[in-house]
């Protein structure tokens, strides 16, 4: 079982920076890939940014040049900095783990195994 807890969230204005971070714990080990979800109110979720064990990244390409999700060696943790922040970017933003396949994790075609219960990030215009 793995354990996943952000922070970082909160209210910023338009062009403003924010950086999540998730803090992971328990059966780390069993992870191949993490990434950042998003759920804005009466939209679907959607995969904002994910990462595997290698370092390779994919990204939305909503957020691709405003984003940058990393990791410290051993999955202890999890970021995501994003700049140029908009109001679109508004939703509760999700961590969460994968132990299947990296690439397939990584694009978001395999379902994560392991969530956080989320925080949320407004950006007022």
């Amino acid at each position: 079982q793995v354990h996943l807890v952000e922070s970082g969230g909160g209210l910023v204005q338009a062009g403003g920076s924010l950086r999540l971070s998730c803090a992971a714990s328990g059966s780390i080990f069993s992870i191949n890939a993490m990434g950042w979800y998003r759920q804005a109110p009466g939209k679907e979720r959607e995969l904002v940014a994910a990462i595997d064990y290698y370092g390779s990244t994919n990204y939305a390409d909503s957020v691709k040049g405003r984003f940058t999700i990393s990791r410290d060696n051993a999955w202890n943790t999890l970021y995501l900095q994003m700049n140029s922040l908009k109001p679109e970017d508004t939703a509760m933003y999700y961590c969460a783990a994968c132990r299947g396949v990296q690439i397939m994790c990584v694009q978001g075609l395999y379902d994560y195994d392991y969530w956080g219960r989320g925080t949320q990030v407004t950006v007022s215009s």
